[in-house]
């Protein structure tokens, strides 16, 4: 006699197979299903590391971007530093832009350009961790790994009813989506699951109504689905102090500098500035010119709030800076900067008299 709870989760599976075939979204990574080919593991990754933290509809446009400069991961690796870190500006998280690079060039040249085929071996590339390997195993080379992001959380934690509140409920939430985890077809399975919690299983209103694995969820069952998953509270954001130092040449030339690879925004270009702290900053200028308060940014991180005070500057052809150089007024692209950079500039350049 067949185990019922065995034979529970494959027709849950199958169900929900079933409607990933109807209704899968049409993303321009991903391979349709019954397509007959695998995804190329170049743009699985790609995606994965841009979608990290990061909604579709914003890594949208920087994919398309991404894969029509650098089509192939031995074209990216062979890109310069700058060009990817600008293409990148606005996506945030900065770090990840400087792990694709390591990693493009890793498979380039320590892989002859093809991507480990195994999420072991996946993980072993820089800046790839436990989810992005299993996501490039399953999706790219069909192997029956284990995918969970927030939405397969969420899908989890409703079908079995988990209250216990995030991220506690992780462990158990993870061996859920793994018991569900099928032989033939994982990379289907799991996009299906991301499908289904990105477009019905949604964390307010979830339409259980029209979700085709609704009899076999124990939350719609207990009317506990909106509730869940439940979360620890969140601790209050510490807020942040700073000073940055926008300059303009007399030719309009603006003074850049790239920022340390280490920490928030590393490798990327920004204006001078103080270091970000909970105590009032210290003037610390770039350079010697007559600075003025113009008013006051606010931006927030992850982990805490920033308010940097904005200084402005009109400095003659021949200045000098300890810090950064400028760049050439018809070089100089607001685009390319982060985008808490980009607020400070929105904020200056209106400042300045008209070239």
């Amino acid at each position: 006699m067949r185990d019922e709870a065995a034979e529970a989760s494959e027709n849950l599976g199958a169900a929900l197979l079933g409607w990933y075939d109807r209704h899968a979204r049409n993303l321009p990574w991903r391979v349709p299903p019954r397509a007959g080919r695998r995804a190329d593991p170049y743009r699985v990754w790609l995606s994965e590391v841009m979608l990290q933290q990061t909604t579709v509809a914003a890594v949208t446009p920087y994919f398309r971007r991404f894969t029509a400069l650098w089509p192939t991961v031995a074209h990216l690796a062979a890109a310069e530093d700058a060009a990817v870190m600008a293409e990148w500006a606005g996506l945030g998280y900065y770090a990840r832009a400087r792990n694709l690079l390591k990693c493009a060039r890793t498979v380039a040249t320590g892989h002859g350009g093809a991507f480990p085929d195994t999420a072991e071996g996946l993980r072993a590339l820089p800046g790839i961790g436990p989810y992005t390997a299993a996501a490039i195993a399953a999706i790219a080379f069909d192997r029956p790994e284990t995918v969970v992001d927030g939405n397969v959380e969420r899908v989890m934690a409703r079908l079995h009813a988990v209250e216990t509140p995030l991220p506690a409920a992780k462990p158990a939430l993870t061996a859920h989506a793994a018991a569900l985890t099928p032989q033939e077809r994982p990379g289907d399975h799991a996009q299906a699951v991301m499908d289904l919690g990105a477009t019905i299983c949604t964390p307010r209103s979830p339409a259980c109504g029209i979700c085709p694995v609704m009899r076999w969820c124990r939350a719609r069952a207990e009317g506990i689905a909106a509730d869940l998953p439940r979360k620890a509270p969140r601790k209050a954001k510490p807020t942040r102090l700073g000073l940055v130092y926008v300059a303009r040449r007399a030719d309009g030339a603006v003074l850049l500098e790239t920022r340390p690879e280490g920490g928030l925004l590393g490798g990327m270009l920004g204006f001078p500035g103080t270091d970000w702290a909970e105590e009032a900053p210290v003037e610390a200028p770039p350079l010697t010119a007559e600075w003025r308060a113009a008013g006051e940014v606010r931006h927030t991180f992850t982990h805490f709030h920033l308010r940097l005070s904005l200084r402005l500057a009109e400095v003659p052809l021949g200045a000098q800076a300890a810090r950064g150089a400028f760049t050439g007024h018809h070089a100089f692209r607001p685009q390319a900067l982060p985008t808490l950079m980009r607020k400070v500039w929105n904020l200056a350049s209106p400042e300045f008299p008209p070239l």
